[in-house]
């Protein structure tokens, strides 16, 4: 992401979250699941605290898109699960702009939480690990294009 661009708090309007929980969620967690294997595979997470969620069930909701995608790690994958956990052990819930803040590291995960953008609902220690895992991502450099030119 370039440094001059900047990800704008904003909400989905609510048709969105009405009609987007009416759909299927599996593709979600399908889609979260492979991202976060490939993510593991190329070593942008630390594999000492994947070895922590061995067997844990994770929800992540994005409350204005009605989008939920469930997944659990075993056996050194991430695998989606095609029902949501009655109790998952960690539950991450926030609008798609507070997400796409977090992925893109303009905001931290600790203020997203503080400014009540971002609810962690689960056990505590797990939380902890997955934020530090979050702390501890470099994501790689993309090289700068070349300006334009007519």
């Amino acid at each position: 992401m370039s440094q001059g661009f900047s990800i704008p708090r904003f909400k989905l309007p609510a048709l969105v979250a009405a009609l987007g929980s009416r759909l299927p969620q599996w593709p979600h967690s399908l889609v979260l699941a492979t991202a976060l294997n490939v993510a593991a595979r190329i070593g942008l997470l630390p594999e000492d605290s994947l070895v922590l969620l061995e067997g844990r069930t994770f929800l992540v909701e994005v409350l204005d898109a009605g989008g939920q995608a469930s997944f659990t790690y075993r056996d050194g994958l991430f695998r989606p699960l095609s029902t949501v956990p009655e109790t998952p052990d960690l539950a991450f819930s926030a609008n798609l702009s507070a997400f796409l803040q977090l992925l893109a590291r303009q905001e931290d995960p600790d203020t997203l939480f503080f400014n009540r953008e971002l609810a962690i609902v689960g056990d505590t220690e797990l939380g902890l690990v997955i934020k530090n895992m979050l702390d501890a991502i470099e994501l790689p450099q993309l090289p700068s294009l070349p300006a334009f030119r007519p």
